[in-house]
């Protein structure tokens, strides 16, 4: 639940005791309503195992199906929480494994797992870089009907993580962990993140891009750029140095504030012209719901969806066959699908459908 306040991930109790002080919500449980009732057809024809209290009993409840549950109630949870419910499925016969959570949840998943059940994830987290996410709860809700019912592919799936300390410090240590297996549907499931080659080409694309981004820049109006090797490349022509992997706020082609979260974006914004300047994630295609959560859907409301720069190098866009978002709001999300424009070289776009 760090992503809105800027903290890229709450692993560790530290972290997430910092996040409450920002003001962080959790988004888990909303996250695991909305897929739960999207299972509402057919809940009298499958039984749900669940962990106790908040680590699913309580939504289950909400959302008026049976269930089983399984360990005890508690008041603070962890990741052996997450293991225990994990060995249990396993033990009690589950048919699949349904979590809520990022990357961290799939580790400890992997970890009492392994290859033993089918898996899927239901994406809550900040760092999504992992192959066993459905693109949203509705996606998710999808794959478990049909892979019950229809019998859908089983493959494994990476599961990847970055240390959440190097990533607050603006560097990417992504590891694999290893495979889980996951119900599989190309058009349901996300790929694992993948990175930009930083060829000599790529970079004279990332120039040629923020070159046209910069002449386009009007003066008072407040830019938010979002993370990535090809928005950086702006501040590194205006002579400005921006993050990595935070959201900047630009104005006057000067940095106005860095890394900042989304209370900081509304406040900087407030009765301002502003752009929000993005690119998607490689190899998944999102332009928002991850990694760039503090562009929350107040802050795109606030701005207004023509009033979004989509931004991405040939090589970025060659592995994509469309862009996706998951903002967390449906009517936003819907609002946000159709065609946009691309800038993809000087002078040059290409229109992308979002899904």
């Amino acid at each position: 639940m760090g992503g809105a306040v800027g903290l890229k991930g709450t692993d560790g109790k530290a972290v997430l005791r910092k996040a409450l002080e920002l003001g962080a919500k959790p988004i888990a449980e909303e996250r695991a309503k909305s897929f739960l009732l999207e299972l509402k057809p057919v809940r009298d024809q499958i039984q749900l195992l669940v962990g106790a209290g908040k680590m699913g009993e309580d939504v289950a409840r909400d959302c008026g199906f049976d269930f089983i549950a399984m360990g005890r109630r508690k008041r603070e949870t962890t990741g052996e929480d997450t293991r225990e419910v994990s060995r249990r499925s396993v033990d009690e016969g589950a048919d699949l494994l349904v979590f809520c959570g990022g990357d961290g949840t799939a580790r400890d998943v992997l970890d009492a797992v392994d290859s033993r059940l089918p898996v899927l994830g239901v994406p809550t987290g900040v760092k999504m870089h992992s192959a066993v996410f459905a693109v949203g709860p509705h996606a998710a809700a999808s794959l478990v009907m049909r892979s019950l019912w229809e019998k859908l592919p089983i493959r494994e799936a990476e599961v990847m993580d970055v240390d959440e300390e190097a990533f607050r410090e603006g560097r990417v240590s992504a590891a694999l962990y290893g495979h889980l297996l996951v119900p599989y549907d190309p058009t349901l499931i996300q790929s694992a993140k993948a990175g930009t080659p930083m060829t000599e080409i790529e970079m004279r694309n990332q120039a040629a891009i923020a070159i046209q981004i910069i002449e386009e820049m009007k003066e008072d109006t407040v830019y938010i750029v979002g993370p990535g090797t090809t928005t950086r490349t702006i501040g590194d022509l205006l002579d400005q140095k921006k993050t990595l992997l935070g959201v900047d706020l630009f104005q006057n082609k000067r940095i106005l504030a860095e890394d900042v979260n989304e209370m900081q974006i509304l406040d900087a914004i407030k009765g301002k012209k502003a752009k929000i300047i993005i690119t998607p994630i490689g190899g998944q295609g999102f332009i928002f719901g991850r990694g760039n959560q503090q562009i929350s859907p107040r802050v795109v409301r606030s701005v207004g969806i023509n009033n979004i720069v989509v931004i991405a190098t040939r090589h970025k866009l060659r592995g994509l066959k469309a862009l996706r978002v998951d903002t967390g709001e449906t009517e936003l999300d819907d609002l946000l699908r159709g065609y946009i424009r691309v800038t993809t070289d000087y002078r040059e776009e290409r229109m992308m459908r979002v899904e």
